[in-house]
């Protein structure tokens, strides 16, 4: 019997395996990592799976991979399962993260700082 408020480490891996339907891997190619960003492209349907749904709804705008863990209280490999299903429905967007800004040259820098001293 389930307790509320238990974790998903609380004992209760039957509920993991459930809610994936028995898969532990991901069916297609498609590579999930911490920092991938997730967007819903479709609203949840009264017949969807309630961790499919919940995924939708907090993906309003772009979350990433290891944020919807964290909301959902599941673990990672369970969240990639669900979203490689959701993907393959064409219900959600997955987007590389925003690349951090190309700096440039320490020489430039320093250069310029030189210049700015000399004023």
């Amino acid at each position: 019997m389930s307790t509320p408020g238990r974790g998903w480490d609380d004992g209760e891996p039957e509920r993991l395996y459930v809610i994936t339907r028995g898969r532990s891997g991901l069916a297609e190619q498609t590579v999930f990592d911490l920092v991938t960003l997730i967007v819903a492209r479709a609203e949840p349907t009264p017949a969807m799976q309630p961790e499919h749904a919940a995924i939708l709804r907090i993906c309003g705008s772009p979350l990433s991979v290891a944020e919807i863990s964290a909301y959902l209280r599941l673990p990672m490999s369970v969240v990639t399962v669900l979203l490689a299903d959701l993907l393959a429905e064409e219900r959600i967007e997955a987007r590389a993260p925003v690349p951090p800004a190309i700096l440039p040259e320490r020489a430039l820098l320093e250069a310029v700082m030189h210049g700015l001293q000399r004023l």
